[in-house]
């Protein structure tokens, strides 16, 4: 299992980025959690499968939410990440 940490800037907070993105990684099959950051950043900690997690990180720089736009990436592989069940929206 691959676990990364995603940094996301752009037009990702108030467009139901975490949402769609929970979306995407639930159709995966992704694990992990997706919550905003009081910097105007995302943070997403996601496991999954090396083929698969380059699907879901593809589909994050390309914005899930239609009407989000993503700048820019951060992408760091962390094996500290939590091991999950599901993929959560984290409440700040």
């Amino acid at each position: 299992m691959k676990k990364v940490r995603i940094t996301v800037n752009g037009r990702v907070q108030g467009v139901g980025f975490r949402y769609t993105t929970k979306m995407l990684a639930d159709q995966l099959g992704i694990t992990g959690t997706v919550k905003n950051e009081s910097d105007g950043t995302v943070t997403i900690e996601a496991i999954g499968e090396p083929q698969v997690m380059a699907q879901f990180i593809e589909g994050v720089k390309g914005s899930p939410s239609p009407v989000g736009k993503v700048n820019d990436t951060t992408i760091n592989e962390d094996p500290s990440i939590e091991t999950r069940d599901t993929f959560d929206v984290v409440y700040s």
